[in-house]
């Protein structure tokens, strides 16, 4: 596993992270995940070397006796595991509104609130059964918010009483330069947003100001939530509500021809589609690390396997270009999302 900086942190991380959005309860209204199985990934993560794992208050929480969230999850790997030295742990604050994105003209104080903030750190810090949290990250974000002071005290406070070491924001879906103000305040170290080979718009405001101001970018949704698997084909059901919308029947029309045409590119470069969609993110040096979900063992090794040095070629890059398909596919998956799932001019 090869490890980047993490912007201005000081923090080196495994460039292949671990998003845990899967990793229990009954995220998106799936039937909760095989726990086991779950442990048993994380374990296998820290063992090939990955030290970067992301999580959320949100992930899988439904409080229900017997079921974890993602959160109580990990923080029974570090407790039965002893592994708290070993991993970098970052989480993320909903908005109190929980509203996705956060909604332009919604003040800060409806959103995150100087009191819910400290109590989300403490509700986080329990969950994960740890002192310390080593990002913490703001779910939604509107870059309005940077000219407000009350979080820039309370984040600095809540930094000072040392349970927090540093924050990070994880931008609006399709929104890449919706953080540059709030960037200018030298409070936030990392930015979280969609970035992969269908969405490359960050490639053009984000990345210059991250690489000139040594912000850590870490990329979510880096599979397009399994469109770049290769995986699909016109006839796939899915059970869960997120993708039976996300890849609806006229979605999937659109999908698949897209990811034939970049299955013809695949070679010596990369053999399989999420090789390919891995080893596209990680050509970029502005990248700190991507974060693919992963709740199986055999999902852990084959991303990690992906970490070896390698970028793929200038050549490659620049066909790939060609293969951007900037679309909200998010948008109808909550009918309040209609009037601000837009993507970015």
């Amino acid at each position: 596993m090869k490890y980047r900086a993490l912007g201005k942190t000081g923090l080196k991380i495994s460039e292949v992270g671990m998003g845990t959005w899967q990793l229990a309860g009954k995220p998106w209204g799936w039937e909760a995940p095989d726990e086991t199985e779950s442990l048993r990934a994380l374990h296998r993560f820290v063992e090939v070397g990955g030290n970067f794992i992301d999580t959320a208050w949100v992930y899988g929480r439904v409080d229900e006796p017997g079921v974890h969230s993602a959160e109580e999850l990990i923080g029974k790997f570090i407790n039965e595991s002893g592994n708290r030295d070993k991993v970098i742990i970052a989480t993320k604050i909903p908005g109190k509104n929980r509203k996705w994105p956060a909604w332009q003209g919604v003040p800060i104080s409806e959103v995150f609130p100087d009191a819910y903030i400290e109590e989300m750190v403490d509700s986080s810090l329990k969950s994960l059964n740890i002192e310390t949290i080593d990002l913490m990250q703001f779910h939604v974000w509107q870059d309005d918010f940077a000219k407000e002071d009350s979080w820039k005290k309370t984040i600095q406070k809540i930094t000072k009483a040392g349970k927090v070491k540093f924050w990070g924001i994880s931008i609006n879906d399709y929104q890449p330069s919706n953080c540059l103000k709030t960037l200018d305040t030298g409070l936030i170290s990392s930015i979280q947003l969609i970035f992969n080979i269908f969405h490359q718009q960050p490639i053009s405001r984000l990345f210059p100001y991250a690489k000139a101001n040594n912000i850590g970018l870490i990329a979510r949704v880096p599979l397009d939530e399994g469109g770049l698997t290769g995986k699909f084909t016109l006839k796939t059901q899915f059970k869960d509500p997120l993708h039976s919308v996300y890849f609806s029947e006229e979605r999937l029309k659109e999908v698949v021809p897209h990811v034939d045409m970049l299955k013809k590119l695949l070679d010596g470069e990369a053999k399989t589609m999420p090789e390919l969609a891995l080893r596209f993110i990680l050509s970029f040096n502005e990248i700190s690390a991507a974060i693919p979900g992963t709740r199986k063992v055999t999902n852990v090794e084959a991303n990690a396997s992906v970490s070896d040095g390698r970028k793929l070629s200038n050549s490659l890059l620049e066909e790939l270009k060609k293969h951007a398909w900037e679309r909200n596919f998010y948008v109808n998956l909550d009918p309040a999302m209609e009037n601000v799932g837009f993507i970015e001019p």
